[in-house]
Order: structure tokens, then sequence, then C-alpha cells
């Protein structure tokens, strides 16, 4: 019955927010409280709660499973990620702490333990922000996500030391995970397209990843974010996590009703929240200037900001292990920081744009490896998005003499195609500064073989808009797909499959004639 209750509050409250311009989850913060506010009348136990936690923790597993499913390992290995990780931990610690001991009366442990927790941020929130707006890959993203995934490591180890335990002997065993990924990788070709591959999901999220970590006295989300960052270079991966979506946002919602049913705030905590609330402007500049530090472009270090700029659910569980006492003030803390980093968010972008004049002059002057590239040459025809369907028609062109180039936001995938001799860069159809200083005076004709329908509508727009006349075509799954890009600017939308269908129909009567063709004996 109970379980009834909270799925009404969800979509009750979900619903408003959504009405009046609300990221959803700012419905469920909501209704989280409500529950606790009538948990006397509603009948809520004690075991309820816990039901409640569990299907919570599910959804942050599934939740950084598939955020590990899009995650490429050399991603972290750069400086902007280990260096603004580190650094931006170590100064938001130490700026943080003068406040704490000035307004709030504690001693110096508990300063530093808040300071600590509130230097993090939160790996939910901006994988969910990052992935609704279809970011995760883009630059900036995978900057924030590598940020998060450095933050949560240093947690873990925060937390071991405040704890006093340390894993056991067997977690040295995680070192040779790597040697699994070729029977992983024959799992997920075995598991068909159905029901298999969800429970493939969930048995190596929630099972093997989050127990088996927990078993060796190590973080669940760490072991569920390593197995799928494990199985991130299968062709079939994006397959996988669009499998476990609907799962993991239904269990996500659980996340956060259990936030907001932890307690009800007394006046000191909604003090201590609000003071806290004032401080998250100083993680936004910290790390706006750090990335600047580490040659990101303007543009990226303010967007990779915005996604940080918030408190993590994770120092919740850090304090739950040093001090519980403070679990309620920071669970209000931290969601205050979930509805103004929502609406940060929601207008970063567009903040961006009316101060671009202005930021751009902090910016240095050398270059990032991955920023965009201001000028496409000579070539004649630009391929967008190196995916089979791309590097395809790059070839069947570059053996018809033509003068090609071709984009492409995922790293791998452009070092894949750079292997493959393609004149291949690195660049994200969604960045509006990429746009604006994109130099394309020779291209006759541009090929949008991008796997996100979004990015080719967007590319498209952003084309016309910049008064590209040449011939635009696309490859969409679905009609109605198809009528978007078309209406956004493209000549002609071709529909894979209907394609597919119709090639292999004409190799059939090519075969069909040649057999007819031959001289009977």
């Amino acid at each position: 019955m109970i379980e009834a209750t909270w799925i009404a509050f969800a979509f009750g409250l979900g619903l408003v927010a959504r009405v009046i311009g609300l990221p959803p989850l700012i419905g469920y913060l909501g209704a989280g409280f409500a529950l606790a506010a009538f948990d006397n009348q509603l009948g809520i136990t004690r075991q309820d709660s816990e039901i409640l936690a569990h299907l919570s923790h599910l959804g942050v597993l599934l939740l950084l499973f598939t955020v590990g499913l899009k995650l490429k390992l050399g991603n972290l290995a750069r400086p902007e990620v280990v260096g603004g990780s580190v650094l931006h931990f170590a100064l938001s610690s130490v700026l943080m702490l003068p406040p704490i001991l000035l307004f709030l009366e504690v001693g110096w442990y508990e300063a530093l333990m808040l300071s600590v927790v509130l230097a993090f941020s939160s790996t939910v929130l901006a994988a969910k922000v990052l992935e609704s707006r279809r970011e995760l890959k883009a630059f900036h993203g995978r900057v924030a996500i590598g940020v998060l995934i450095m933050q949560d490591l240093i947690a873990l180890l925060v937390m071991s030391l405040t704890s006093g335990q340390v894993p056991s002997a067997w977690a040295l065993l995680v070192f040779l995970l790597p040697l699994l990924r070729p029977l992983l990788f024959r799992l997920l070709d075995h598991s068909g397209h159905e029901e298999l591959l969800v429970l493939l999901g969930l048995m190596l999220a929630l099972v093997v990843g989050g127990l088996g970590f927990e078993s060796v006295g190590l973080s669940s989300e760490l072991g569920a974010l390593a197995f799928g960052a494990m199985l991130a270079k299968h062709p079939r991966a994006g397959e996988l996590s669009n499998s476990l979506w609907s799962v993991k946002e239904v269990f996500l919602v659980g996340f956060f009703l259990q936030i907001g049913i932890g307690g009800l705030p007394d006046a000191d905590a909604l003090i201590f929240a609000a003071l806290m609330s004032l401080l998250l402007p100083l993680k936004t500049v910290l790390f706006f200037f750090l990335f600047l530090a580490f040659r990101l472009r303007s543009r990226s270090a303010f967007l990779s900001a915005a996604s940080l700029t918030n408190y993590s659910e994770f120092g919740l569980i850090v304090m739950s292990v040093a001090m519980p006492q403070w679990l309620v003030p920071l669970a209000i803390t931290v969601a205050f920081s979930f509805i103004l980093s929502a609406q940060f968010n929601r207008v970063s972008a567009s903040l961006y744009n009316r101060l671009a004049s202005r930021l751009v002059r902090l910016e240095r002057n050398t270059r990032h490896p991955d920023e965009q590239p201001v000028s496409l040459g000579d070539a004649q025809i630009l391929v967008m998005g190196m995916g089979r369907s791309g590097r395809a028609a790059y070839h069947y062109l570059k053996e018809k003499g033509y003068r090609l180039i071709s984009l492409d936001s995922d790293p791998v995938a452009v070092e894949r195609a750079a292997g493959e001799g393609c004149n291949v860069l690195y660049a994200d159809a969604e960045d509006q500064t990429f746009w604006q200083s994109l130099e394309m005076r020779q291209v006759e004709a541009v090929i949008l073989t991008m796997n996100d329908a979004e990015a080719k509508v967007i590319a498209s727009r952003k084309l016309r808009e910049r008064g590209f006349t040449g011939l635009l075509v696309s490859h969409a799954l679905y009609e109605d797909v198809a009528r978007q890009i078309e209406a956004a600017g493209a000549d002609h939308t071709y529909l894979t499959m209907s394609e597919a269908g119709a090639g292999l129909a004409q190799n059939v009567a090519m075969q069909l004639e040649a057999r007819h063709a031959r001289p009977q004996v």
C-alpha cells in the first residue's frame, strides 16, 4: 500500500514541477519531504524507509553503470580531469573552512569534515543533467564526469580513513578485472536484444559490480561504474544502456524520494543549508578558472563548471560514517543545491552566450587538443559522425576522388577513424561556439551520420542559419525523426532500414541477372 503512496506523491509533485518549468526531480524531492511530514498519518514504518533506501541505491548503481557504458577510461588520464579534481578538492576544502568556523559553533574536526564533504559534487545529478541534454559525450560532459569519478575515488579514501576500515586483501583482485573483458563481450554478444539483455545489465550492475565490490570492502557504486566502463568499447554498449533506461529512471525516483524522506529539518538545519547554498558560486568560479588554467575554452570551462555546481549525495554517505548527527542538515543542503543547480543548468548555455564576449578574454592563448577545429580547409564534403555509416560513406566517396573531412564528438571514434586513414577532427555538433567559428567555404555537401537524432536536427539548423546552401543529407531510423531533420534544413533524410532493404534487394537482383546472363550448358 505504501508503495502506491510513494508513486502517487512522486508523480503528482513531479508533474507539478514540470508544469511550472522545473525538472521533475525537484518534485520528487518535494514528494520526499511531504512523505516525511505526513509519515504518521500515512503509516510509514522503518521497514518501508529501508525498502525505499534499497530501491534508491539500486537506481544509483544503474545510473553509474550506464554512465560507465558511455565512458572511455582514457578520458580520466587527462590533466584537466586529474588536476582539476584534486586541486579543486584541496582549494575548496580550504576556502570553505573559514566560513564554517565563522558562522557555526563547531570544532576544528567537525568544520574540516563539513568542508571536505561540501567539496564534492553530485555524480547522480550531474550525470542526469548531462544525459537529459545528450551531453555525456560532449567534451565538457566528459570532463565533468571524469572529475566526478575522481571525486568519488577521493570520497572513498576519506570514508576509509574516517571509518578506520580498510578494504580486504581480496580487493586487490579488482586490478585483474580487465582480464574479464573478453568474457563480458561474449556474454553481451549472446544476450540477444530483449529481456536477457536487460538481465545481463542488472546482473553486472547490481550483483557482480555492486555486491561483488561490497564483499571485498569497496564501494558498490565504484563496482557498477567499473563494469559499465569495461563494456564501453563494445558495439552494443549503447543498446544495453537504452535497454536499462526505464528501469533506471524508476529506481532513481526512489533516490530523490529518499533524500526528502530522511526527516524534516529544524530551523538550524535550514539556516545551515541556506548559508551553504550561498557558497555554491564559489564552486562554479573555482572550477571555471581551474579548467581555464588547463587550456579549456571558456565555453567548455563554463559548462563543465555549471554541471558541477552542486553538493554531493556521496557526502551524505561519508558523513553517515564520520558524523551521523549532521545527516539531516546536509540532506537539506544537498536538496537546496539540487534545486539551484537544476535551474542554473537550464540556462547555462544561454547565459554563456550572453557572457561569451567577456569570458573569452580570460582564455589562455594555447588551445586544448580536444577542442573544436575552426577551419575545414579545402574539403568538398563534410561527414559528421564516424560510426559504421559515416566511415562507410567516407571510404566510398574517397574512392571516388572527393576531398573529404570528417568530424565526431567521441574521441574513441576519432582515434579509430584516424587509424583507418580518415581526415578526421574532434567536434561537437551541439556546441554553439563551434558553429560560430567554423570556416567551410569550399564544402559543397554535408552528410549527417551521428547516432543522436537531436544532434542531426541541431546540425541541420545551424548549417542553414550560417548560410550553407550546399547539399545536406542525413539518415534516420524513424519517419518522424526524418521529418524533423528535414524541417530543420536537410535536403533529404534516408531511412536507414528502408535503404538497407533496398540495397539488399538490389544486390539480389544483380546476382540473379548475372546468373541468367551466363550461357546455359
